[in-house]
């Protein structure tokens, strides 16, 4: 990767890495090559009724300054209240929610109001709206999505039959042939440009199935989720994402292969979500190094660092080198994730691995990814659950815990910290307008050591009933001792 930048087309996002994937790496074909026509008006005029304009809105609300704290002021300083007026008025709940709009394309592949787009033009929106060649603004729902490859099926309800696309075929797209791309740059409504296929199976790091079109067709923000045609009107490609340290195009675009794509759609219409093939190994790059150390006579396949879960349990193993699927070759480590996804899921399947020298052949029997990321993500929320501290009481605007490993390691406290641990302030409270904070240790509460949160909740009451209007703390903050006069005459 340069230093520029990958940006999407979509008008008005300011991002700068986009895009996604696809489900299987396809062979180039060879195709009869074919001069560019005189002009392509004839077949544009064919082409623009099928191109929409996708319309969103999502309501932007106030999202604060998070990471704007008070300065280190003196205690009793006349700008404290200063500075904490100018944080409560930054407050997001204080601004006022707005509307947000931004243009993309798409492009209607059934008759009955089927539109494609791309995920990253409908991710954020709260309202959906497709807008035809002769300008009918139809709302638009979302059939399904899916975020590695960057593309979206919206279903619009019309009172007429739609003009649908066909799709073609992208693996007969050959570098140098000519190619057409209509979209919606910059908002400007149906917008027509040519170039020719620049480069094929471009991997621009972006997602575990890369294998993009790349085009000189100029192509902008706006551009995203419209099609690639061939010279037949064919949909090969749509438009993702564009290389750019401006925002401009440049004269290189990427497409989502139609090969891929068509696969994607497919599901989602069918199932409303994707399904795809899944191994359960994690894998790294086989370089000449490697190869040499294993014995292999060149670079290929991809390397089995460790596994994910049980999926290819006791058939594949760390150090194994996946060579073949199915008999097809693993040239490269990024070939592996379309191959395997390209499978449908409980299929069991030949792989081919090197070992200990030689080449072994085993089956394995797929999982499905979306579940399996499912699960995992289900425990690591789990982990995280059991991780998290387990607050037993709170006063004077602080939650507290009892000292744990676990809240050590959290705010990197001395391995002999003892006392009672912060792990709450709540905005405004006595607490916070002492500047005490999440790590800060309780050792004290007037001049009596605490080791429980009910201690330190205990001397607050004992402090505030003998009629006191603060409380004494000594409290350590990163294993340096700090005194706190905090008031407690209102809970």
């Amino acid at each position: 990767m340069t230093s520029s930048t990958f940006r999407i087309s979509a008008h008005g996002a300011v991002v700068a890495a986009v895009l996604v994937a696809c489900l299987a790496l396809m062979p180039i074909a060879a195709s009869q090559a074919r001069s560019a026509p005189d002009s392509f008006a004839d077949l544009a005029e064919k082409l623009l009724p099928s191109v929409v304009n996708v319309s969103t809105t999502q309501v932007i609300r106030g999202q604060g300054q998070p990471g704007v704290e008070i300065p280190q002021l003196p205690p009793g300083s006349p700008f404290e209240d200063l500075f904490r007026d100018f944080l409560e008025r930054m407050r997001p709940e204080q601004q006022a929610p707005r509307q947000a709009t931004s243009l993309g394309s798409g492009f209607i592949i059934d008759a009955d109001g089927y539109v494609v787009t791309n995920y990253h033009v409908i991710a954020e929106a709260e309202e959906i709206a497709v807008i035809l060649q002769d300008n009918t603004r139809l709302e638009a729902k979302v059939v399904g999505r899916d975020k590695l490859t960057d593309l979206a099926l919206l279903k619009v309800e019309a009172d007429r039959k739609l003009p649908a696309l066909e799709w073609g075929d992208s693996e007969k797209a050959r570098v140098g042939d000519w190619i057409i791309a209509i979209g919606n740059p910059f908002g400007l409504g149906g917008t027509v440009t040519a170039g020719i296929v620049s480069a094929r199976a471009r991997n621009i790091n972006v997602g575990p199935y890369d294998d993009f079109i790349q085009t000189d067709a100029s192509i902008n923000r706006g551009n995203s989720g419209g099609p690639m045609f061939d010279l037949n009107g064919k949909v090969i490609g749509i438009n993702t994402a564009i290389f750019s340290p401006s925002g401009g195009s440049i004269g290189i675009g990427f497409a989502v292969p139609s090969a891929m794509a068509r696969g994607v759609i497919d599901q989602l219409r069918a199932h409303g979500r994707t399904r795809r093939g899944w191994l359960g190994v994690r894998i790294d790059l086989v370089t000449d190094e490697i190869a040499e150390s294993l014995g292999m006579e060149k670079a290929r396949g991809a390397l089995v660092r460790s596994l994910i879960d049980d999926t290819a349990k006791d058939k594949i193993r760390p150090g194994d080198v996946i060579v073949r699927v199915e008999g097809q070759p693993v040239d490269e480590m990024s070939d592996l994730p379309r191959v395997i996804a390209a499978v449908p899921p409980g299929k069991e399947i030949r792989i081919t691995v090197f070992r200990k020298g030689a080449e072994t052949e085993v089956k394995v029997k797929l999982g499905e990814r979306e579940l399996a990321e499912k699960e995992r993500e289900a425990l690591a929320e789990k982990k995280a659950e059991d991780e998290k501290p387990q607050t037993t009481g709170a006063t004077l605007g602080m939650k507290l815990a009892p000292m744990s490993d676990a809240l050590r390691e959290r705010f990197e406290l001395k391995d002999d910290a003892e006392g009672v641990v912060i792990v709450e302030v709540l905005p405004s409270g006595p607490a916070a307008e002492k500047r005490l904070r999440p790590g800060d240790v309780i050792v004290e509460v007037s001049q009596e050591r605490v080791g429980a949160p009910g201690d330190v909740i205990e001397r607050v009451a004992a402090a505030r009933k003998a009629g006191r209007k603060s409380v004494f703390l000594l409290v350590e903050r990163q294993g340096n001792p700090q005194f706190f006069v905090v008031r407690v005459d209102e809970e």
